[in-house]
Protein backbone atom coordinates (compact mmCIF):
# COMPACT_ATOMS: atom_id res chain seq x y z
CA UNK A 1 0.00 0.00 0.00
CA UNK A 2 1.23 3.50 -0.83
CA UNK A 3 2.70 5.21 2.24
CA UNK A 4 0.51 8.31 1.81
CA UNK A 5 -2.75 6.33 1.69
CA UNK A 6 -1.64 4.20 4.60
CA UNK A 7 -0.77 7.30 6.60
CA UNK A 8 -4.19 8.87 5.91
CA UNK A 9 -6.08 5.71 6.85
CA UNK A 10 -4.05 5.07 10.02
CA UNK A 11 -4.46 8.64 11.18
CA UNK A 12 -8.18 8.69 10.46
CA UNK A 13 -8.94 5.68 12.61
CA UNK A 14 -6.47 6.57 15.33
CA UNK A 15 -7.59 10.19 15.55
CA UNK A 16 -11.16 9.13 16.24
CA UNK A 17 -10.03 6.49 18.75
CA UNK A 18 -7.91 8.96 20.71
CA UNK A 19 -10.69 11.55 20.76
CA UNK A 20 -13.10 8.93 22.11
CA UNK A 21 -10.59 7.93 24.82
CA UNK A 22 -10.70 11.48 26.15
CA UNK A 23 -14.51 11.20 26.17
CA UNK A 24 -14.26 7.94 28.19
CA UNK A 25 -16.02 6.01 25.38
CA UNK A 26 -15.69 2.24 24.90
CA UNK A 27 -15.56 2.73 21.11
CA UNK A 28 -12.00 3.99 21.51
CA UNK A 29 -10.81 0.39 21.69
CA UNK A 30 -12.03 -1.21 18.43
CA UNK A 31 -11.20 1.89 16.41
CA UNK A 32 -7.77 1.87 18.04
CA UNK A 33 -7.16 -1.72 16.92
CA UNK A 34 -7.75 -0.80 13.28
CA UNK A 35 -5.62 2.35 13.53
CA UNK A 36 -2.78 0.49 15.23
CA UNK A 37 -2.65 -2.23 12.59
CA UNK A 38 -2.44 0.41 9.88
CA UNK A 39 0.22 2.35 11.78
CA UNK A 40 2.27 -0.83 12.30
CA UNK A 41 2.47 -1.27 8.53
CA UNK A 42 3.33 2.41 8.03
CA UNK A 43 6.06 2.52 10.68
CA UNK A 44 7.63 -0.66 9.29
CA UNK A 45 7.93 1.04 5.90
CA UNK A 46 9.77 4.04 7.40
CA UNK A 47 12.04 1.95 9.68
CA UNK A 48 10.62 3.00 13.04
CA UNK A 49 10.79 -0.52 14.42
CA UNK A 50 10.08 0.30 18.06
CA UNK A 51 6.92 2.05 16.83
CA UNK A 52 5.91 -1.16 15.00
CA UNK A 53 6.31 -3.11 18.22
CA UNK A 54 4.36 -0.43 20.08
CA UNK A 55 1.46 -0.63 17.61
CA UNK A 56 1.31 -4.43 17.94
CA UNK A 57 1.34 -4.01 21.73
CA UNK A 58 -1.51 -1.51 21.36
CA UNK A 59 -3.54 -4.00 19.32
CA UNK A 60 -3.36 -6.48 22.21
CA UNK A 61 -3.99 -3.89 24.92
CA UNK A 62 -6.85 -2.35 22.96
CA UNK A 63 -8.48 -5.77 22.96
CA UNK A 64 -7.95 -6.08 26.72
CA UNK A 65 -9.17 -2.52 27.33
CA UNK A 66 -12.27 -3.16 25.22
CA UNK A 67 -13.01 -6.26 27.30
CA UNK A 68 -12.35 -4.51 30.64
CA UNK A 69 -14.41 -1.43 29.87
CA UNK A 70 -17.22 -3.60 28.44
CA UNK A 71 -17.51 -5.53 31.71
CA UNK A 72 -17.97 -2.41 33.81
CA UNK A 73 -21.45 -1.07 34.34
CA UNK A 74 -22.65 2.27 35.60
CA UNK A 75 -20.32 5.22 36.07
CA UNK A 76 -16.82 4.63 34.75
CA UNK A 77 -14.67 5.86 37.63
CA UNK A 78 -11.43 7.72 37.08
CA UNK A 79 -8.86 7.39 39.88
CA UNK A 80 -5.31 8.49 40.67
CA UNK A 81 -2.10 6.47 40.75
CA UNK A 82 0.15 6.76 43.82
CA UNK A 83 3.22 8.93 43.20
CA UNK A 84 5.63 6.18 44.26
CA UNK A 85 4.13 3.88 41.63
CA UNK A 86 4.43 6.53 38.90
CA UNK A 87 8.08 7.09 39.87
CA UNK A 88 8.74 3.36 39.65
CA UNK A 89 7.03 3.06 36.26
CA UNK A 90 9.03 6.02 34.95
CA UNK A 91 12.36 4.68 36.21
CA UNK A 92 11.67 1.27 34.68
CA UNK A 93 10.66 2.88 31.38
CA UNK A 94 13.86 4.95 31.31
CA UNK A 95 16.00 1.87 31.94
CA UNK A 96 14.25 -0.22 29.28
CA UNK A 97 14.46 2.74 26.87
CA UNK A 98 18.25 2.73 27.18
CA UNK A 99 18.47 -1.04 26.82
CA UNK A 100 16.10 -1.37 23.87
CA UNK A 101 17.53 1.74 22.21
CA UNK A 102 20.98 0.19 22.41
CA UNK A 103 19.70 -3.07 20.91
CA UNK A 104 18.03 -1.23 18.03
CA UNK A 105 21.12 0.92 17.49
CA UNK A 106 23.46 -2.08 17.48
CA UNK A 107 21.42 -4.64 15.56
CA UNK A 108 19.17 -2.78 13.10
CA UNK A 109 19.07 0.12 10.69
CA UNK A 110 16.50 1.85 12.92
CA UNK A 111 16.18 5.60 12.68
CA UNK A 112 16.54 7.43 16.05
CA UNK A 113 16.51 4.21 18.09
CA UNK A 114 16.67 5.84 21.54
CA UNK A 115 13.94 8.39 20.86
CA UNK A 116 11.85 5.69 19.22
CA UNK A 117 12.38 3.45 22.26
CA UNK A 118 11.42 6.24 24.67
CA UNK A 119 8.15 6.74 22.80
CA UNK A 120 7.57 2.99 23.01
CA UNK A 121 8.20 2.64 26.74
CA UNK A 122 6.36 5.73 27.94
CA UNK A 123 3.43 4.87 25.66
CA UNK A 124 3.26 1.44 27.30
CA UNK A 125 2.89 3.11 30.70
CA UNK A 126 0.30 5.55 29.36
CA UNK A 127 -1.68 2.71 27.80
CA UNK A 128 -1.82 0.68 31.01
CA UNK A 129 -2.91 3.78 32.91
CA UNK A 130 -5.60 4.42 30.28
CA UNK A 131 -6.87 0.84 30.48
CA UNK A 132 -7.28 1.27 34.23
CA UNK A 133 -8.80 4.76 33.95
CA UNK A 134 -5.97 6.48 35.81
CA UNK A 135 -5.93 10.26 35.50
CA UNK A 136 -2.15 10.36 35.05
CA UNK A 137 -2.43 8.65 31.65
CA UNK A 138 -2.88 12.11 30.13
CA UNK A 139 0.39 13.44 31.56
CA UNK A 140 2.24 10.51 29.98
CA UNK A 141 0.48 11.06 26.65
CA UNK A 142 1.53 14.73 26.76
CA UNK A 143 5.17 13.68 27.11
CA UNK A 144 4.91 11.00 24.42
CA UNK A 145 3.25 13.34 21.92
CA UNK A 146 5.78 16.10 22.61
CA UNK A 147 8.62 13.72 21.71
CA UNK A 148 6.82 11.97 18.83
CA UNK A 149 5.96 15.08 16.79
CA UNK A 150 9.54 16.04 15.82
CA UNK A 151 10.41 12.38 15.18
CA UNK A 152 7.53 11.99 12.73
CA UNK A 153 8.40 15.26 10.97
CA UNK A 154 11.99 14.00 10.62
CA UNK A 155 10.72 10.86 8.82
CA UNK A 156 8.62 12.92 6.40
CA UNK A 157 5.38 11.84 8.07
CA UNK A 158 3.91 15.35 8.10
CA UNK A 159 0.29 14.27 8.43
CA UNK A 160 1.12 11.98 11.34
CA UNK A 161 3.12 14.74 13.04
CA UNK A 162 0.24 17.18 12.63
CA UNK A 163 -2.25 14.63 13.97
CA UNK A 164 0.03 14.04 16.97
CA UNK A 165 -0.03 17.78 17.61
CA UNK A 166 -3.80 17.31 17.74
CA UNK A 167 -3.27 14.38 20.13
CA UNK A 168 -1.22 16.70 22.33
CA UNK A 169 -4.18 19.08 22.58
CA UNK A 170 -6.53 16.12 23.05
CA UNK A 171 -4.40 14.97 26.00
CA UNK A 172 -5.02 18.33 27.65
CA UNK A 173 -8.72 17.91 26.90
CA UNK A 174 -8.67 14.36 28.30
CA UNK A 175 -6.93 15.59 31.43
CA UNK A 176 -9.63 18.24 31.87
CA UNK A 177 -12.53 15.79 31.31
CA UNK A 178 -11.04 13.02 33.45
CA UNK A 179 -10.32 15.45 36.30
CA UNK A 180 -13.99 16.37 36.27
CA UNK A 181 -14.99 12.69 36.21
CA UNK A 182 -12.62 11.93 39.07
CA UNK A 183 -13.94 14.84 41.10
CA UNK A 184 -17.54 13.69 40.55
CA UNK A 185 -16.63 10.20 41.79
CA UNK A 186 -14.94 11.73 44.87
CA UNK A 187 -17.99 13.82 45.75
CA UNK A 188 -20.09 12.15 48.46
CA UNK A 189 -23.49 11.07 47.13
Amino acid sequence: MDTAYLEYAANGFYLLAVFLAARNSIHTWWLGIIGCLLFAALFYQVKLYAEVLLMLFFVVTNGIGWYQWGRQSGVKQVTNTPLWRLAGYSALAALVTLLYGYILHSMTDAYAPFIDSAILMFSVIAQFLLMNRKLETWWFWLVVNTVAVPLYFSRDLQLTAIVYIGFWFNAWYGLYIWRRLRNVSLTPG
